[in-house]
């Protein structure tokens, strides 16, 4: 695994780090209380730290950069997130262009960061030009167009993590992490590692039976806002649309919406979805024109609150699985 390191707080952040120390130190361990002597490790969004966690255990601290439910392309760090750094032991970040905030967050630290789709087996994000009838983002396409990106310049999707097979590899990555910075706590790391890896293919297992019978009788399409859906689409082998490749494009415009409309017309999909962090509207228009469902949301790039459908990484898989199993049986 490559260790990414930065060098010092930006003049900006330290600043901003001086004016919260004396609360920092009054925040403290009581007089007497014993300190905390467990690794810290900041995650930039919830599903990474619940991920975490799930390896880590008590051993360590793990902490997220954006809270629950937030939106982690175009987030906007807080002095309380800077304070977190600057304790950290490691920092994981996904990577791939997803945190779009990264470098001028860690433009100067001295934390070493790691990127946990290291040696994910990447995919290309397909453009779908607003001036075309909307091709599919066909997951059979997918190892001819990533040979093809750099030739095309095609920046990668960063949401590997939605596919059970890349996300063993980011438990991969988060073991060896945790196991480097607390080697005497190794054989724990590797024992959760090894359950949680478990419990993922298990996920993925169930939904590979009860999409079988399925798509004996066709192509199941998963027809999204944004295109945060190709991995998990190519494990399972599922036709794929969407109105905008990522979030922070120009996201809805009517071409993209006719597009969208002409692929769920010509495929005769049933249901469609958008992402919980994202406006519907646009494809509120597609589900009246089509006549097809606009389901509740899918998770991707958060887990929810512990009272919300997807409080953990593991239960994210399962409700978007069973809302887009579900939706094709329509």
């Amino acid at each position: 695994m490559s260790h990414t390191r930065s060098f010092t707080l930006a003049t900006g952040m330290l600043g901003a780090l001086a004016l919260s120390g004396c609360a920092a130190a009054n925040s403290g361990e009581p007089d007497g209380a014993p300190e905390d002597q467990r690794p810290v490790v900041l995650t930039s969004f919830s599903v990474l730290a619940d991920m975490t966690r799930a390896v880590g255990g008590d051993l360590v601290d793990t902490r997220s950069i954006t809270p629950p439910g937030a939106e982690v392309h175009e987030y906007s760090p807080t002095p309380g997130d800077l304070r977190d750094a600057a304790a950290a032991d490691v920092i994981f970040f996904n990577g791939l262009g997803l945190e779009a905030w990264y470098e001028q967050f860690l433009s100067h630290s001295s934390v070493e960061v790691l990127m946990l789709s290291e040696s994910v087996e990447t995919l290309p994000v397909t453009r779908l030009p607003e001036d075309s009838p909307g091709a599919a983002a066909d997951p059979a396409d997918s190892a001819a167009e990533a040979e093809a990106a750099d030739d095309e310049d095609l920046p990668v999707n960063p949401h590997a993590w939605m596919s059970p097979a890349q996300a063993m590899i980011y438990v991969d990555n988060i073991e060896a992490a945790l196991s480097e910075l607390s080697p005497e706590d190794s054989a724990q790391f590797a024992e959760n590692a090894d359950s949680y890896r478990g419990e993922i293919q298990a996920i993925w297992d169930r939904a590979e039976e009860r999409l079988a019978p399925l798509q004996e009788d066709g192509e199941i399409h998963l027809v999204t806002c944004e295109g945060a859906f190709s991995y998990l689409a190519e494990d399972l082998n599922l036709g794929e649309h969407y109105l905008w490749p990522l979030n922070a494009e120009n996201e809805g415009s009517p071409q993209q919406v006719e597009a969208q409309i002409r692929y769920v017309q010509e495929h005769q999909v049933p249901t469609i979805f958008c992402e919980s962090t994202v406006n519907d509207g646009a494809q509120q228009q597609v589900a009246e024109t089509t006549g097809a469902t606009l389901s509740e949301p899918l998770h991707v790039d958060s887990i929810t609150e512990a009272d919300g459908p997807a409080p953990s990484y593991l239960e994210l898989l399962e409700h978007d699985l069973d809302l887009i199993i579900e939706g094709a049986q329509r």
